[in-house]
């Protein structure tokens, strides 16, 4: 109970989401590359949305 207490903390967290977006970014880029820029400017948009959405926790 307690991992699953963790992993659902770090999911509630700006930075987690962030972070989980720009691997799959990356990911997309090494299997598709003739989508790059695509790819990048969704992930980039996902997490500029992320940012300007959420609110930090303090």
């Amino acid at each position: 109970m307690k991992a699953l207490n963790y992993l659902l903390d770090r999911l509630s967290e700006n930075s987690t989401w962030r972070g989980i977006i720009l691997v799959a970014t990356a990911l997309g880029v090494q299997l598709e590359p003739q989508l790059q820029n695509h790819i990048v400017a969704t992930g980039l948009g996902l997490v500029g949305a992320i940012n300007f959405l959420r609110k930090e926790k303090k």
